[in-house]
């Protein structure tokens, strides 16, 4: 029953019944002796118009934080174990930022904020690493060298871990971003899901029945490398064609001058929603090819749902119009999954990290919270 509180956060008692298989009277029982010890808190709701006991963990089990490192910007969430989100910020990133110097920085921020809450890092169950690169699962290095200079060959679990003295756990922003839209977002009740982030490079996180799938090593989702145009533009992975290389933040920005005043991804979207051709066009084109990859990946594994988050995603509607046009022609049999916005736009990345970091804590019944 802990286990199903750490992975959805908030439920109702009858929803603690399905979850876990126990009856409602045994799960009623079991609230009540955990409440009465301080690990869960208890509140009423009105779901479907019915009064219902709403269920968490309690606040006082302790704090995770999560950390997202994007090409250009890191983000940091210190949540509670309701996943209440109690600090937060985001800073810039150099283009060629560098594990060591970034990682430092980042110790420097957690002890900055949990000190800000009136803790210590010690306060701290476990840290969740979100970034911008496939992560070997039992390595925690990137798996495709090349994708990240800077970060390539370095345990980045364990060299956060010596710097702040908690567990840490990395995975792919991709990946985390679609554990968040599952667990609380706009993937939340489908057993199939696809999260495409788009911004200054595109991968897929993939759910399946409800689980992550990394693959192998971690290499899963990589659709921003897949041949859009065999003898297009030559791509970052060292491959020539691939879909990053005609939708991806820099492909897109390049199409433009100085005198346009479009230098990042969030002036092409402004620009886009101020009716500027130029720049509707171009987010419409990068929908069209997304769209095509992400057929490849709806006839594979035949989601039934696909969320579209990273910067470009705030272009809304004049992103996702063309992407379900494209994917409606190139899907088989024309069954095409719903698709909709993050519900987290910015912060899906990280608030994944908070709930991965969340399923690594250990919670029992005497309040005594271990990392796992």
């Amino acid at each position: 029953m802990l286990d199903s509180l750490k992975r959805h956060g908030r439920l109702t008692q009858i929803e603690l019944a399905g979850a876990t298989g126990l009856s409602p009277a045994t799960v009623s029982n079991i609230v009540k002796e955990l409440t009465a010890s301080g690990v869960l808190h208890t509140s009423f709701t009105s779901r479907s118009g019915r009064r219902a006991t709403l269920v968490s963990l309690a606040r006082q089990v302790g704090l995770v934080a999560g950390a997202h490192f994007s090409t250009r910007k890191l983000h940091v969430a210190i949540a509670d174990a309701t996943r209440s989100v109690v600090a937060e910020t985001s800073i810039p990133l150099a283009p060629d930022h560098r594990h060591d110097a970034e990682l430092d920085r980042l110790s420097l921020l957690l002890g900055d904020m949990v000190d800000g809450l009136g803790g210590s890092l010690s306060d701290l169950l476990g840290v969740g690493l979100a970034l911008p690169a496939p992560v070997d699962p039992r390595t925690s290095v990137i798996s495709t060298p090349g994708l990240l200079p800077g970060w390539d060959g370095v345990d980045i679990s364990r060299s956060l871990s010596a710097r702040i003295g908690r567990p840490v756990h990395v995975d792919s922003e991709a990946n985390l971003g679609a554990l968040a839209e599952a667990r609380e977002g706009a993937a939340r009740g489908a057993s199939s899901s696809v999260y495409v982030t788009v911004g200054h490079s595109i991968s897929a996180g993939l759910l399946v029945d409800g689980e992550l799938f990394r693959g192998a090593s971690g290499r899963t989702g990589q659709i921003g490398h897949m041949t859009i145009d065999e003898n297009g533009a030559l791509c970052r992975c060292g491959n020539r064609g691939c879909l990053e290389t005609v939708a991806a933040g820099p492909a897109l920005l390049a199409g433009f001058s100085e005198a346009d005043g479009i230098h990042r991804l969030r002036d092409l979207v402004t620009a886009a929603g101020d009716g500027v051709p130029a720049a509707q066009r171009t987010i419409a084109d990068a929908g069209r090819h997304i769209g095509i990859a992400a057929a490849s990946l709806c006839n594979l594994i035949d989601p039934e749902r696909i969320v579209v988050g990273g910067e470009l995603a705030r272009a809304g509607e004049i992103l996702l119009a063309p992407l379900r046009h494209a994917l409606d022609r190139a899907i088989l049999g024309g069954g095409v999954p719903e698709i909709v916005a993050s519900a987290f736009a910015e912060w899906a990345e990280t608030r994944g990290a908070i709930a991965l970091a969340l399923d690594h804590v250990a919670v029992d019944a005497d309040l005594v919270a271990l990392p796992a």
